[in-house]
Parts: C-alpha cells; sequence; structure tokens
C-alpha cells in the first residue's frame, strides 16, 4: 500500500509547480495553506457525512478526497507520509486506555 501513497505523492510533488491553470494541485499551492487547510476540513465533513449513511462507495470517495488533500499538506509543510506511517507505527504496543 506504501506504493500506492508514494505515487501519489509523486505526482503531487511534479505538479505543484506546474500551471495552475492546468493542475488542481499547483492551484492549492499557489492558494496556499489556509485554502488547503479549508479543502480538509471541506472533506472531513463529507466524510462524516458519507459515514452516516449507507453508500459504502461515497465513504471510500470522500475518505480518499481526505487523504488526498492531508498528502498535499504533508507535501506543502514538507512532511513526508512515511512520518505518519511512522507515528501510526509507534502506537502499535500501545494501550488506548
Amino acid at each position: 500500500m506504501d506504493d500506492v501513497l508514494q505515487k501519489l505523492t509523486d505526482i503531487i510533488r511534479s505538479r505543484e509547480k506546474a500551471n495552475p491553470k492546468e493542475s488542481y494541485v499547483a492551484s492549492l499551492f499557489q492558494i496556499g495553506e489556509d485554502y488547503i487547510l479549508k479543502k480538509i476540513g471541506e472533506e472531513a465533513v463529507e466524510t462524516i457525512i458519507a459515514g452516516k449513511n449507507d453508500n459504502i462507495d461515497e465513504l471510500i470517495h470522500e475518505i480518499a478526497d481526505l487523504w488526498f488533500h492531508s498528502l498535499v499538506l504533508l507535501q506543502y509543510r514538507g512532511v513526508g507520509f512515511e512520518d505518519v506511517l511512522k507515528e501510526l507505527e509507534s502506537r502499535f504496543d500501545q494501550s488506548g486506555i
């Protein structure tokens, strides 16, 4: 699964400095962090709504959008998805209580 995240990150990196009129990713980077954060908020709300419905395809679609915009934010801030995976992995042996 890391391959999918790596490929998507590579695409985001390659489009970061593209023409904003031709690339959605480039337009996000041009507008800036506040807009990227707004998009993450919108996708989070849409994920919550989808989670309340019975349509699993919609839920998957919205979570994919949320993850995508989260990867854009990570790239914008110079953080790799690997750092998030390491954080998740570090929690394997921890109790949630």
